[in-house]
């Protein structure tokens, strides 16, 4: 069935359809690895020292943290406390752009349906300003962006290219942004994602199709808060990482209450420990899959 328009997308290297064979990734990271752990929603600079130090004691390496809360929302100070933790650790920091919808002054983003426009900016200002808090996040030695607007993902990738922004800044496309197929993903990695977080709820079929489909890591959530599904899917992280490599697992925040609230030392603990429960499960289920170590030098390690 719809043999004449798969046989066309096909041509424009997508696949088909949703991989229901669920065909095995033999993508990895430049270090040979299968997986990262990736822990969201990390709002808070005790929470990200908590979440560390826990999970040294727990005997498990987290790779990539993200801050959500948003950069204009945090003093220098606390900032410089953030890159300082990641540069004691050898863990990847992606701190978000501040200005988004959720913060302007849109009476439509309030909407029933003018929800839809989710982080994305307004005019523009906001896409200025926005330029502006990743400015701010180079200056203090960050080197991962977290970003919500694919506009503002091109722009940030043209200030990439023409020198106006560090060469190894990474931009990584947050989930909330709301994308979930195939041909969306290749457009992104064009407009310069270095990686992409789809919409939480994917099949397995349907991310072994993004993966066919590009070339940057996966950000894939085992677990989410209850403001954006609460589900918990410890049992498939073993398939996620069999199918998806190069994948992050995202992992942690179902802990808390939605995605851009302020943590505390006690999140960050319990983060580490559902990190755990996922570690475990890789182990357990997929042993053979690699994870990277701590420090990787492709990774966004803040300077």
């Amino acid at each position: 069935m719809f043999d004449k328009t798969r046989a066309f997308v096909k041509k424009l290297g997508l696949p088909e359809g949703d991989l229901y064979s669920l065909p095995t990734s033999t993508k990895k990271f430049p270090d040979g690895a299968h997986y990262r752990l990736e822990v969201p929603t990390v709002n808070t600079a005790e929470a990200m020292k908590a979440l560390m130090e826990e999970a040294t004691r727990l005997g498990i390496t987290i790779n990539r943290v993200d801050e959500t809360y948003g950069c204009f929302r945090h003093t220098l100070a606390e900032l410089k406390e953030y890159v300082a933790i990641a540069k004691e650790y050898k863990v990847e920091l992606n701190l978000s752009v501040g200005p988004r919808a959720t913060y302007d002054t849109s009476a439509t983003r309030l909407s029933e349906q003018g929800v839809r426009i989710s982080y994305r900016l307004r005019g523009m200002e906001q896409v200025v300003r926005a330029v502006e808090d990743v400015k701010r996040i180079a200056e203090v030695g960050g080197r991962g962006v977290l970003v919500y607007d694919e506009g503002l993902l091109w722009v940030l990738n043209e200030m990439r290219k023409a020198g106006e922004l560090p060469k190894n800044m990474h931009f990584k496309l947050s989930g909330h942004v709301g994308h979930g197929n195939p041909a969306s993903f290749k457009m992104l990695q064009d407009l310069g994602a270095d990686s992409i977080n789809p919409v939480r709820d994917l099949t397995l079929p349907m991310i072994a199709a993004l993966r066919a489909t590009v070339d940057v890591p996966l950000d894939v959530h085992t677990d989410n808060p209850p403001g954006s599904g609460g589900f918990i899917r410890v049992y498939e992280a073993p398939e996620m990482v069999r199918i998806g490599a190069p994948i992050h697992l995202k992992t942690g925040n179902s802990v808390v209450a939605g995605h851009g609230q302020l943590t505390t030392a006690q999140n960050g603990r319990d983060m580490a420990r559902q990190a755990a429960i996922v570690k475990e499960m890789l182990e357990r289920y997929y042993p053979e899959a690699i994870q990277s170590k701590a420090g990787t030098p492709d990774m966004a390690l803040p300077e």
